[in-house]
């Protein structure tokens, strides 16, 4: 299943299931149709970097963020190169970044982005290029660093705070969706196999975990509100009527 996540609102906008032979990159265009993307910002995987995709997310008003990997070789090498061939100061290319401590864990993320998107490899093939983007990101726990380097491209204007913000809030999908379903729904031991069943459990376990997680008056987890919805009918009304 391929699913549409707006973070800001922690709600799944819509479900397609990728066909038995195919892959995401035919059910992404397909879920895109059933979106309203004018003003919004569509950041996807590197699966989803896609010359067609990308025309049809600004054809419906919205904005892109793609991730770049070894999918795109040409274009991921050119991107890489020309961040190299460019002096990485503060404000010049445009620079952000920041510092977070949680649970004796450092993370520290710095994102370059650039507005010289002319001689990149294809660049006129790919709807509104107006930048390139790179995020490094340095963690240490435990006294242990890695170290890990990514690169985009997006119709955004060159603005290091608002893409690295995009990108950031890109993983909640994991967080606040994925995570959930696999441990408050345990989706990954269910059973169902047969025909339609898979593809309408998992819209409505969304649709569950949608609501759930819309309802703030308990301070518990999605796990817990489940129990409680399932032990108060009156708690579960209220879960409903959010």
């Amino acid at each position: 299943m391929v699913s549409a996540w707006a973070s800001q609102n922690r709600l799944v906008l819509g479900q397609r299931k990728v066909d038995e032979q195919s892959n995401e990159i035919t059910a992404i265009p397909e879920l895109l149709k059933v979106l309203d993307l004018q003003g919004g910002i569509v950041t996807i995987d590197a699966m989803g970097t896609q010359k067609t995709i990308a025309q049809q997310i600004v054809q419906q008003g919205g904005d892109y963020v793609l991730a770049l990997k070894g999918n795109q070789g040409n274009l991921f090498e050119a991107v890489q190169q020309q961040f190299e061939t460019t002096p990485l100061q503060p404000h010049e290319p445009d620079f952000y970044e920041t510092t977070e401590v949680n649970h004796g864990r450092l993370e520290t993320r710095r994102c370059w982005c650039l507005g010289s998107v002319e001689p990149l490899i294809d660049s006129a093939q790919w709807a509104q290029l107006t930048s390139i983007v790179k995020v490094e990101s340095r963690c240490t726990v435990d006294g242990q660093t890695s170290h890990e380097e990514r690169y985009y491209i997006s119709s955004l204007a060159p603005d290091a705070a608002l893409l690295a913000s995009s990108i950031r809030i890109h993983w909640r999908i994991e967080n606040a969706l994925h995570w959930v379903l696999d441990i408050a729904f345990q989706e990954d031991d269910c059973r169902i196999r047969s025909g339609h069943a898979p593809e309408n459990f998992s819209c409505l376990r969304q649709l569950a975990a949608s609501v759930l997680q819309q309802e703030q008056t308990a301070r518990l987890g999605i796990k817990n509100k489940r129990l409680r919805a399932g032990w108060d009918d009156d708690y579960l009304l209220k879960v409903l009527a959010g």
